[in-house]
């Protein structure tokens, strides 16, 4: 589990690996995250858009950019927190995610950045 803080709004990120929805035979590794973003600020935040970069040991690069998390656009007052959960893809069984939220504030619409920590996914090998 990783945690950052940006201008005052925290988020933690823990991943594990979903075996019962992959298949390393076939190339298909599951990993479900779970975030959960808390406002330690003295305004209201609205996220408003998402934007990750999937590492993948096998594939190039992604990229996955759009509104919201899960179908929403969370507003937290002080003090406030969201938890969503969700999940990612990978052809190898070695990765990370790295990612950003556009946030905004309310009422004023300053729009700002927040660092979602790195997330290591990793398919759990065994060793004789």
């Amino acid at each position: 589990m990783g945690t950052t803080t940006t201008n005052s709004i925290e988020v933690s990120a823990a991943c594990r690996y979903e075996e019962a929805h992959s298949d390393p035979l076939a190339g298909r590794f599951l990993f479900s995250y779970r975030i959960t973003i808390t406002n330690h600020g003295a305004a209201t935040v609205q996220l408003l858009r998402r934007h990750w970069t999937i590492h993948d040991s096998l594939t190039a690069v992604r990229e996955v950019e759009g509104p919201g998390v899960v179908g929403e656009t969370p507003v937290l007052g002080p003090g406030q927190s969201y938890s969503y959960t969700s999940a990612c893809d990978l052809r190898s069984g070695l990765g990370r995610m790295d990612g950003t939220y556009l946030m905004v504030t309310r009422p004023d619409g300053t729009h700002f950045q927040v660092v979602v920590p790195t997330m290591h996914l990793r398919f759990p090998f065994s060793a004789n």
